[in-house]
């Protein structure tokens, strides 16, 4: 399709400030933000006193490096509420995370919070392309999630019209895109290739699908699954970046004239990247851990709260704001095999090379006395399943793992699998590993 592309006042003037504006505005809410947090948030303010700083000190954008950071262990230490800024009656909403490796983390929303998230919500949806006037099919889970309230209020806030659908029900899906005729979804991608199968099946072709844009987000996906979901939904594919504790979606989003990777809203959100096992800040272009600073928020303020996000900061281009890269993988969900590190995405990247597989895979590991195993499970394209012979296959399977091997550097067994072999998410984010390995004492 022809990306639509912003006219004359559709932007924001920050969004085409100068760098000198943009840093003179971070400084002023950086030092609001950190002074909030101290005051507001005891176990952030001893965090200050026991490495010896204070809010005063903070002259410089540079001089933030002398902060402590904050963890996802900060936040589950202090569960549910112990690092809210405000009193609970300031509070309009609470949202948490799935919490499936523990405790959810609990993040907290002020009337003034939800405001800022609806209005970089919106203007994310107007860098994919998004106008006053279009209708955006949400598929992001509701509830405690961020995604489905935070897409929808985003959207609303635009002027577009909000068909609040949810996760499941792909059939339904499907109907109420062909009835309905929106021009953008909001969805996981994963959950948008079991979209895209169910046009499949019902003999609908990208040509007669009325989407124009899809924006996608929650889990980490590479160039590869964009090409995959342009192909099956006949859209532009734009990535949306967010995460609860820091906002939730909305955080940053890649234009739709460009998809150069997700522009980072830096009059709300300031970033850094560091070395993972040092600590040390980065200069811009590196490849690092993302950290971010909230600069507005009031009820769950975020100083130097460490992503895991494994990425680098890139120049501006279609706005004056930096840009991230795609995310290469977090760094706890980096797999150790045989002393090699590897993310699911790097694997993703090697099996959607071939036209013959899907992006649907499964990553499982096990171990045979002190050794790894990994075996990928991948599928066939619908339009191959059941039309290939068994040699034909066993070469897919061949090529598939000998790039695995020269790229990755590790040996795995492939097996690929007729469509639609593997369980589907109905819901949310796919459970790409499953980590069968005894645990190490």
């Amino acid at each position: 399709m022809t990306a639509r592309n912003p006219q004359p006042g559709d932007l924001e003037p920050i969004e085409t400030a100068s760098r000198e504006e943009i840093s003179a505005l971070q400084l002023e809410r950086l030092k609001w933000s950190v002074r909030h947090t101290y005051d507001n948030v005891e176990p952030y303010r001893r965090k200050c006193q026991e490495k010896g700083v204070h809010p005063d000190e903070l002259q410089s954008l540079a001089d933030l490096a002398k902060f402590p950071f904050m963890t996802k262990s900060d936040l589950r230490d202090n569960y549910p509420f112990g690092l809210f800024a405000v009193p609970r009656e300031k509070l309009s909403r609470l949202h948490a995370s799935s919490g499936t490796t523990g405790k959810s983390v609990v993040v907290g929303y002020t009337k003034n919070d939800l405001d800022n998230w609806a209005q970089v919500v919106a203007r994310s949806i107007r860098a994919a392309g998004g106008r006053a006037g279009d209708m955006v099919h949400v598929a992001y889970g509701y509830g405690m999630f961020t995604g489905g309230l935070g897409a929808h209020y985003g959207a609303e806030r635009l002027g577009c019209v909000v068909v609040p659908m949810s996760g499941g029900q792909t059939e339904k899906q499907v109907q109420q895109i062909m009835d309905f005729k929106p021009e953008i979804i909001m969805v996981t991608p994963s959950y948008s290739l079991v979209i895209a199968e169910e046009f499949e099946r019902q003999g609908i072709t990208p040509d007669q699908i009325p989407l124009k844009v899809g924006i996608f987000g929650a889990e980490p996906w590479g160039e590869g699954m964009r090409a995959e979901i342009e192909r099956k939904l006949g859209i532009d594919a734009v990535d949306i970046y967010g995460l609860t504790e820091v906002m939730g979606p909305g955080v940053a989003c890649e234009c739709i004239e460009t998809k150069d990777g997700p522009v980072i809203w830096e009059d709300h959100f300031y970033p850094e990247i560091i070395d993972p096992e040092t600590g040390e800040v980065l200069p811009d272009g590196a490849e690092g851990e993302l950290v971010f600073t909230s600069l507005t928020k009031e009820a769950f303020p975020v100083i130097r709260y460490r992503t895991r996000d494994l990425t680098r900061l890139l120049p501006p281009t279609a706005r004056a704001f930096r840009r991230i890269g795609k995310i290469t993988g977090r760094s706890d969900d980096m797999l150790i095999v045989r002393g090699v590190n590897v993310f699911p995405t790097q694997i993703e990247e090697q099996i959607l090379r071939d036209p013959h597989l899907a992006g649907t895979y499964q990553i499982l590991l096990t171990r045979d006395g002190h050794l790894d195993n990994v075996e990928v499970r991948c599928e066939l394209q619908h339009e191959f399943s059941g039309k290939l012979n068994p040699p034909e296959i066993q070469a897919i399977a061949k090529a598939l793992q000998h790039r695995i091997k020269t790229i990755i550097g590790i040996s795995t067994k492939i097996t690929v699998m007729e469509h639609d072999s593997i369980p589907r998410t109905l819901t949310g984010k796919a459970r790409r590993v499953l980590d069968e390995r005894p645990k190490q004492l």
